[in-house]
């Protein structure tokens, strides 16, 4: 990154289950942001690109699995919609710019509070302090993009990995919609399940188990649960999903 990059290069961090402390070697992903001086010409994406392709077939143990933005170090300092859009990796290896969603105000505050610093000056002078009501707007902004049908990808929902974690990404909506901060998702598993208990609770305890290789679908009960936080966010929108996921 530093060679492509140059003097645009200010800082590389993690965040996600890493900085938070609940990294788990079979299902977590690498979570990285890397701040640029200022916006990054075509021929500089062009070789990010070829580089991320590059090392995702390196056959390096983690090369499959990182997950990451770089953003100008004026965008960083708060979430700005219409100035949202960065250079993104997904974890499937795309590369391209893409508008960052209302999970970057949560990933903000991860940064801010939790991130490490693998090379560059600490974040937290680089980042405003994100306040509990910014997190409950955040979760709900999230789960309006991502969570409400019609979904933007179906298709996931038909690996049970997929089905795991969303069950998981909704109890962590659920606690920091209660509490207004963040929590692990093993934290807020546990608490989800104590919380509300049946018929939530054993779904709850699978989803938290689940390993490769592990048999997981609960379809029904997976859009179920997702509907069930939609209700609990007083978000609009459920359509016939809401009568297939009361099965």
């Amino acid at each position: 990154m530093q060679t492509v990059l140059g003097e645009r290069f200010v800082g590389l961090y993690q965040h996600g289950s890493l900085a938070y402390g609940d990294f788990n070697p079979q299902t977590s992903d690498i979570d990285f942001l890397v701040v640029t001086a200022d916006d990054l010409p075509d021929k500089m994406l062009a070789l990010l690109k070829t580089m991320h392709a590059r090392l995702r077939t390196s056959g390096l143990t983690w090369a499959t699995r990182l997950e990451g933005a770089y953003i100008p170090r004026q965008s960083l300092r708060r979430y700005d919609p219409p100035h949202g859009s960065h250079p993104w990796l997904g974890v499937d290896g795309h590369f391209a710019v893409e508008q960052l969603g209302s999970d970057w105000i949560i990933q903000r505050w991860i940064l801010r509070e939790k991130g490490i610093a693998v090379a560059g000056p600490p974040l937290k002078s680089m980042i405003d302090p994100v306040s509990p009501d910014d997190l409950r707007r955040a979760v709900r902004g999230s789960l309006r993009e991502w969570w409400s049908p019609p979904f933007q990808s179906p298709e996931r929902f038909q690996s049970g990995e997929y089905q795991a974690y969303a069950i998981l990404t909704m109890c962590r909506s659920l606690y920091m919609l209660e509490h207004g901060r963040i929590a692990s998702k093993p934290e807020a598993a546990r608490w989800a399940q104590k919380t509300l208990g049946k018929p939530w609770a054993s779904l709850i305890v699978a989803a938290a188990a689940w390993r490769p290789g592990v048999d997981f679908m609960k379809l029904g009960k997976t859009l179920g649960f997702i509907w069930f936080t939609l209700e609990r966010g007083k978000l609009k929108g459920i359509n016939h999903w809401s009568q297939l996921a009361r099965r």
